[in-house]
């Protein structure tokens, strides 16, 4: 049992360090919801919503106070999308706008779920429904996106990969006046989880209980504090303080995550200890690094910096709580981390150490702005490799790329609030066209194969 005095020593922590709880997502099953006509399964689906989730911020505003913690998101995530609209492919987005209603009313800031699970294969209702995605992030304001097109068991679904190349550049095109940011709410995934708390890419996954609240604990700030007067401690010594930290974060998310779900008679899911950065100074995760010792993220030594900060932050997590799960490591999305943002000015970062940095953080390439003009297999390059990555190592990994419609490299896009802003990173100007209009499946590595 958890008591409110595991917590106390974490509340200083609040005001100098950046501790927050970043989001308390409530899961919601929507299988039940399922009839005939689109409008009639939207219609069920938004009663649902809003029924379940109608208390949810109340909540969360007032755990927040009594523990002192700043619970900074309050979500919602739903049944993979597509399982609930393959009775009637083409109407998908009266369903999106159901969903987004739905957020709007219960005051969540975003609802995850707009989803599909094509890792091995694609029915003709899930093609639809993946087709359905740009128009559907182009008419809500709070809907999220994701589809999963690998997995270390089932290999790369090739033909989902070059789908969602033109899916992205769709996306970002109908959203053209707000800089493409409908690129900003679409995740596509190798190995996706069902219990992550994190948007874009969070989806109450068909092996979850009918209501779950899930938690994702955020401490970067906390983390460099911790460690920015080691600076003459070996290498282990920083791993050992890291952990410590993440144990401490951890138990004070776990007792929020319990007494929310009580409160909100749902199942206490997971805790999430992700270090997803804002950015605002002293909340950075390229941050963290940089104490560690590189004089700039994108130096030699980077990724043997972040999976050491990776690897000890899941290590303490872990022993703090049996119910740690989601993605639980380092976030390295470039706009929303001001040390990823000052990086990439200067040019101390591109796309291929970001990529070599995705084999060992917490997710891949996220919240990269790229010019509007990159053509649509060149996307669906780097979803490839994002998704070989996580075949091969068995994680999770994950592509959020903007092509920011009218900008190119030397430019800068602006999304604001969480999002933040990033230089438009330069691509490869080779193409990788023949390759991706292939198709077919990149069968799984041999290590999979221990059934």
């Amino acid at each position: 049992m958890i008591g409110k005095n595991e917590i106390i020593e974490t509340i200083d922590m609040v005001d100098k360090e950046h501790l927050d709880i970043r989001t308390v997502t409530m899961g919601i099953s929507l299988l039940s919801c399922v009839r005939g006509t689109a409008e009639e399964t939207a219609t069920l689906c938004y009663d649902k919503i809003c029924k379940k989730a109608e208390n949810i911020v109340g909540v969360a505003d007032e755990l927040g106070k009594i523990y002192g913690v700043p619970i900074i998101n309050k979500r919602v995530s739903v049944t993979p999308a597509s399982l609930l609209t393959a009775a009637f492919p083409g109407k998908e987005v009266i369903l999106a706008k159901a969903l987004d209603r739905a957020a709007k009313e219960c005051g969540v800031d975003f609802l995850g779920g707009y989803s599909a699970l094509v890792q091995k294969g694609m029915t003709p209702s899930e093609k639809s429904f993946i087709e359905s995605i740009p128009e559907a992030l182009s008419v809500t304001e709070r809907t999220c996106a994701s589809v999963n097109v690998g997995s270390s068991k089932s290999g790369i679904n090739m033909d989902a990969v070059r789908l969602m190349g033109e899916v992205v550049k769709k996306t970002a095109e109908l959203t053209k006046d707000q800089g493409g940011i409908g690129a900003a709410k679409l995740v596509v995934f190798c190995n996706a989880v069902e219990d992550n708390p994190f948007m874009a890419g969070a989806f109450h996954g068909v092996g979850e209980g009918e209501t779950v609240i899930n938690v994702g604990v955020s401490g970067p700030g906390v983390v460099h504090y911790a460690i920015k007067n080691m600076k003459n401690a070996k290498i282990d010594e920083i791993s050992e303080i890291i952990k410590k930290t993440a144990f401490k974060i951890t138990r004070a998310g776990a007792l929020i995550a319990k007494e929310a779900a009580k409160r909100l008679n749902a199942e206490f899911g997971i805790v999430d200890l992700s270090l997803a950065p804002t950015p605002v100074m002293g909340d950075s995760v390229a941050h963290i690094l940089e104490e560690i010792g590189l004089e700039s993220v994108g130096a030699h030594g980077t990724t043997a910096a972040l999976a050491l900060l990776n690897d000890a932050v899941k290590k303490g997590g872990v022993m703090a709580s049996s119910s740690v799960g989601g993605l639980s490591g380092a976030f390295i999305p470039v706009s929303e981390d001001i040390g990823m943002i000052n990086a990439a000015n200067k040019g101390a970062i591109d796309l291929n150490k970001l990529e070599a940095m995705t084999a060992v953080c917490s997710v891949g390439i996220d919240m990269v702005a790229v010019p509007g003009d990159t053509p649509a297999t060149t996307i669906s390059g780097m979803i490839a490799d994002e998704a070989a990555i996580g075949m091969i190592n068995n994680k999770t990994t994950a592509v959020r790329v903007i092509p920011v419609p009218g900008k190119t490299v030397g430019d800068k896009a602006v999304f604001g609030g969480l999002l933040g802003e990033a230089p438009i990173m330069k691509v490869s100007p080779y193409g990788s066209d023949d390759f991706i209009k292939r198709g077919g499946r990149i069968s799984a590595p041999i290590h999979s194969n221990k059934n």
